[in-house]
């Protein structure tokens, strides 16, 4: 039997949960909603990994646009991780 190559969709984490929506907004709501401690009590750091975490889950199907609006709220968190 083959192994199943869609393993990510198994995925739970009570680490890190951000609430229905958040990936649909603009940057710096996404930025916002990951930094809480509310949706990352581990640091902002747990923030930006479920971003990139949800790019690699879209794959291919995540419009150019979306894309660059994750990138941009990824960048505004490692902004706030280095002050």
């Amino acid at each position: 039997m083959a192994k199943s190559k869609r393993w990510s969709h198994k995925v739970t984490t009570v680490s890190t949960a951000p609430p229905p929506g958040t990936f649909t907004k603009d940057a710096r709501s996404i930025a916002r909603v990951m930094a809480s401690k509310k949706v990352s009590p581990k640091g902002i750091g747990s923030g930006i990994r479920m971003i990139q975490f949800f790019i690699n889950r879209a794959g291919k199907g995540l419009p150019a646009a979306r894309r660059r609006e994750l990138e941009k709220a990824k960048q505004i968190l490692r902004k706030k991780l280095k002050k």
